[in-house]
């Protein structure tokens, strides 16, 4: 598989998960109200999201990976965890609860990060190619 079919997979999976987690933390959010510990799922997603930004922005910061996409996916995948983490943390009751709160913090410090070094690789992406 091609690098240019490989950032194409990686965005549309990036879409489907956007598309499909946020009406589930919705629901989730609506449901914690009722049962504990139902709002864990949308927090470990948004973790795992904003965890994934982290290493492809360390990795395209670094240059291990060729070309200007991923810093890019990278910034894509971390506002991902940022938004989901956001929905999880609105729908939480506290941390300990069993609502994911603690894993919603995690997720938007993760993001943050994780669209900082992003923004730096594609920062450094566009200098390399105008010089």
């Amino acid at each position: 598989m091609s690098v240019r079919h490989l950032s194409t997979a990686a965005a549309t999976a990036v879409l489907a998960v956007l598309a499909s987690a946020a009406p589930a933390a919705a629901q989730v959010a609506v449901a914690a109200e009722s049962d504990e510990g139902q709002g864990r799922g949308p927090a470990t997603a948004a973790a795992a999201l904003a965890l994934i930004g982290v290493v492809l922005g360390g990795l395209a910061l670094a240059r291990k990976l060729g070309g200007a996409r991923w810093p890019l996916v990278s910034a894509v995948v971390s506002v991902a965890g940022i938004v989901i983490g956001a929905v999880a943390l609105a729908g939480s009751d506290g941390v300990g609860s069993g609502s994911g709160r603690g894993g919603a913090i995690v997720a938007l410090v993760l993001g943050v990060a994780g669209l900082a070094l992003g923004g730096l690789a594609l920062a450094r992406a566009r200098r390399a190619v105008s010089a």
